[in-house]
């Protein structure tokens, strides 16, 4: 017998995953050619050249012994994140040190390295509807409590108001992801300086401390000129949790950091309980060849210009068809207005025509429908005609 627990998660296994290996098998029917797979957030851009060359410098110029060994702390190379502490100072004149940066599996493995780091049983963390639905696992997995902030489907910024309702003096972390997945929307800076008022004036209220979590696998795809502000300037409580897998194209790599600065309560044993969370959660310590891999990185940039040209085709497109929805500034997905009310029925009509997309409900969305335009060209090309021939079920 599985514990309660897993029962619950296994019943609710990712949707996103199962329209994923549902496009294996119908690619397997019909030739791979011949689906419209948009269910999962899997870079089609390759790494840039640069990773490649410091993988093979690195294998062949180590010693083997100390490049796939243990790191001396969990926390990571010393010299990768005072490089990574390094980088963030230029970019946002922060004043981060090694102290600050922990590197991480992936931006999942920081997340639950925070989250085992500060939740007591019972403990709330907010969501901004929509959201990964994995947030939810991940607060269920130190029996925290996640509570929803119902989604705004005129612009998709948080609904400020309802927030401030809804902290309680258990709430422990907020947590936010800009450029957003699945809207591709980006916070704006009077969002964030608002919310950051809200959450200053309930730590005082309650006498608590309330941790912003900023979750940021996208920060690096961004359309348009439009920038993604950096939350430790706005709030003191804030913790940063990044991940290479976009910003490089390395998802199965998982590699990511957390960032814990000095002006977080109590930093210093923030930093050493996450420290120890990382070993204890069975990470060890982040993977050492890819820790050394994006200290050699950290300039480097995926060519978006790949996804612009699939963000422009997809979103005309669909327009053109018909459908409604808001045109991303950034990330790499479209959050489309279901045309009839209960989206997991027009995804399964969907599934008709070979178009795989993931319903809404799996970010506590209902009604709206996700496409991941991480994907060749081509397969959006060949895509809209058998959208137009949806399109015409319903208008």
């Amino acid at each position: 017998m599985i514990a309660d627990k897993m029962k619950g998660m296994v019943a609710n296994s990712s949707a996103i995953r199962a329209m994923f290996e549902e496009g294996n098998r119908l690619a397997s029917l019909y030739g791979a050619e011949n689906v419209y797979d948009f269910s999962l957030g899997n870079p089609n851009v390759p790494a840039p050249e640069a990773v490649k060359k410091a993988i093979v410098e690195l294998v062949e110029g180590e010693d083997p012994i100390a490049l796939h060994g243990y790191t001396n702390s969990n926390s990571g190379y010393p010299e990768v994140r005072q490089a990574v502490a390094d980088s963030l100072n230029e970019r946002f004149g922060t004043s981060f040190g090694e102290r600050n940066i922990i590197m991480t599996v992936g931006a999942a493995g920081g997340l639950n390295v925070i989250f085992k780091t500060l939740l007591n049983p019972g403990d709330e963390v907010i969501a901004f509807a929509p959201y990964f639905g994995e947030y939810r696992s991940y607060t269920n997995n130190y029996d925290g409590v996640l509570v929803e902030i119902s989604p705004d489907t005129e612009t998709f910024q948080p609904r400020l108001q309802e927030f401030e309702q809804k902290i309680t003096p258990k709430t422990k972390a907020v947590i936010v992801n800009t450029p957003n997945n699945p809207t591709g929307v980006v916070y704006s800076e009077a969002t964030i300086q608002k919310m950051a008022a809200i959450m200053e004036a309930k730590q005082e209220e309650y006498g608590t401390d309330i941790y912003l979590i900023s979750d940021e696998p996208y920060r690096e795809l961004v359309y348009d000129g439009a920038e993604v502000p950096y939350l430790t300037k706005y709030y003191d409580n804030t913790i940063v949790g990044y991940s290479y897998s976009k910003s490089l194209s390395l998802p199965g790599e998982r590699i990511g950091y957390l960032v814990i600065p000095d002006e977080v309560t109590d930093s210093e044993e923030v930093q050493s309980a996450a420290n120890v969370a990382t070993r204890i959660l069975g990470f060890v310590n982040a993977p050492t060849l890819q820790q050394k891999v994006v200290a050699k990185c950290l300039n480097e940039k995926t060519d978006i210009s790949f996804y612009n040209r699939n963000r422009e085709a997809l979103y005309e497109g669909l327009k053109e068809c018909g459908f409604t929805c808001i045109k991303p500034e950034g990330a790499f997905y479209l959050f489309v207005k279901s045309p009839i009310e209960d989206e997991k029925e027009f995804c399964a009509a969907a599934k008709k025509y070979n178009i795989l997309m993931v319903p809404g409900s799996s970010f506590a969305c209902p009604g709206y429908v996700r496409l991941a335009y991480c994907v060749a060209h081509e397969t959006i090309v060949n895509s809209l005609p058998k959208f137009k021939e949806l399109a015409k079920e319903y208008f």
